[in-house]
């Protein structure tokens, strides 16, 4: 639901916390502590302190007993003009299993789940799909005509969509590659200790894949992994040019600028920055700095568009921000979750963080450091695990920039929304929430009632 619009202070001091019983991911490594939340008026300000195999499907699925009920039945409230700032248009509901991963590419959007799966829509409704023989897909990016993904057994497949059929997809092999593998294993120094009296070759993630990033510019793929590794790829030859032992727990994600500034964020409550270099066909990764240290897993990463902000999200709710322009001078800390905030989204001048409170708060970024907390999108009934954003190009407004986002669940669904930039009048607060509620309740209808219909057949 929509909660009242506040204004970041970067002058305010950190506000204290209170303590909840939130339990994060234990890797293989250790474990951390609970998380904290937040009190009601201490939500939505920004502070200048912080706390801180191969079996692919080769034909095209008919899906006629699909898994997913689409909501055909858009409520009308939804194109009403003009458009509403913030709407939901659309929900996707998954029975197979919980959704870890989203990416869009023009008008197609992959979803990934913890079943073998991965969907591929177009326009809201199922265009086609294919079969990884691992389970959870904990992340998906699109490069090069190829889809990645990143799977728990630590393995990244690749996928390429066939030239003929653009609804049939196929393995075109993994990363590392079965010939690197079989090089690489000749020479002993290639293995490294991965746990005790474990070793494996170091081009090999030795456990779950937790994120994927590209750096389209240099033409690298970055995987961070729960092994507390990073590791880079040449997508041109599906090379592994390093792997960097980048912290002492497991890192939870991973992203990378094109002037070859690297920032990596781990459960062991740390955020890094490493310098990429080329040193003659050699590509290394050297340490600068910590960002942030605290006790607190730090869950996601998140650059703007013109990279001057690296934003950063933790299990205690909190969003903290850095300005690059600044020599990566702390900019503060935007409080509006409860909970979690699993994973974070930016396009233009907004950020969108998801949370295991099962919200989206929509920020917009005025300057460099004053944050708005233009809505709090509601509608999951699980924690929202990921986030993808493109520009909105049906619903156009002519003084505000559109967006359409697109949220997953653990509660087993992707909604769909249009996002303006537009500030909330709060005059109309009390409607726009009870439509957005209105709009909730018609959808989960639709589709319950479409779900029926298919268990008479």
């Amino acid at each position: 639901m929509y909660t009242n619009i506040m204004h970041s202070d970067p002058n305010l001091p950190t506000m204290p916390s209170e303590d909840i019983d939130y339990t994060t991911r234990n890797s293989s490594f250790s474990t951390f502590g609970n998380s904290f939340t937040l009190t009601d008026d201490q939500l939505r300000v920004s502070t200048e302190m912080s706390p801180m195999m191969m079996s692919p499907w080769n034909q095209v699925t008919p899906f006629t007993s699909s898994p997913w009920s689409h909501s055909d039945t858009i409520p009308s409230s939804a194109y009403e003009e003009p458009p509403q700032p913030h709407a939901l248009i659309g929900s996707l509901v998954r029975e197979e299993g919980h959704i870890y991963s989203l990416a869009t590419k023009g008008d197609l959007l992959y979803t990934g789940s913890d079943s073998k799966n991965i969907r591929v829509w177009k326009n809201l409704k199922e265009f086609s799909g294919f079969k990884s023989a691992s389970g959870l897909i904990k992340a998906i990016i699109i490069a090069n005509g190829k889809i990645f993904t990143g799977h728990q057994d630590g393995k990244i497949r690749v996928w390429k969509v066939s030239p003929k059929n653009p609804a049939v997809h196929k393995r075109s092999g993994s990363l590392p590659t079965l010939k690197d593998i079989f090089k690489a294993s000749i020479k002993p120094s290639n293995y490294v200790e991965v746990k005790r009296h474990r070793s494996t070759l170091w081009i090999k993630h030795s456990d779950a894949i937790s994120c994927l990033s590209l750096c389209d510019e240099q033409g690298l793929l970055y995987s961070a992994s729960w092994d507390r590794t990073f590791k880079v790829w040449r997508l041109a030859d599906s090379k592994c040019l390093e792997s960097v032992v980048a912290h002492e727990d497991a890192v939870n994600s991973v992203v990378a600028s094109s002037e070859g500034m690297v920032f990596s964020g781990s459960a062991d409550g740390t955020v890094k920055v490493w310098r990429r270099e080329m040193q003659g066909k050699v590509t290394k990764h050297f340490f600068v700095q910590t960002l942030l240290k605290q006790e607190c897993a730090v869950t996601a990463l998140a650059m703007n568009p013109s990279e001057s902000i690296v934003y950063c999200g933790s299990s205690d709710g909190l969003v903290n921000f850095w300005e690059r322009e600044k020599n990566l001078a702390h900019g503060g800390v935007l409080r509006g979750h409860k909970l979690a905030v699993l994973c974070l989204a930016a396009s233009g001048h907004l950020l969108f963080s998801g949370s295991a409170d099962k919200t989206i708060c929509v920020w917009r970024r005025e300057g460099m450091t004053v944050h708005t907390c233009l809505s709090v999108l509601s509608g999951h009934s699980g924690p929202v695990k990921c986030l993808a954003v493109e520009d909105d190009k049906e619903r156009k407004d002519q003084d505000h920039r559109r967006f359409v986002v697109y949220s997953g669940s653990l509660d087993k669904s992707v909604k769909v929304w249009s996002v303006t930039d537009q500030e909330v009048n709060p005059a109309n607060m009390i409607a726009h929430q009870q439509q957005q509620q209105q709009q909730v309740m018609e959808l989960e209808s639709a589709s319950e009632s479409l779900r029926s219909d298919r268990s008479c057949y």
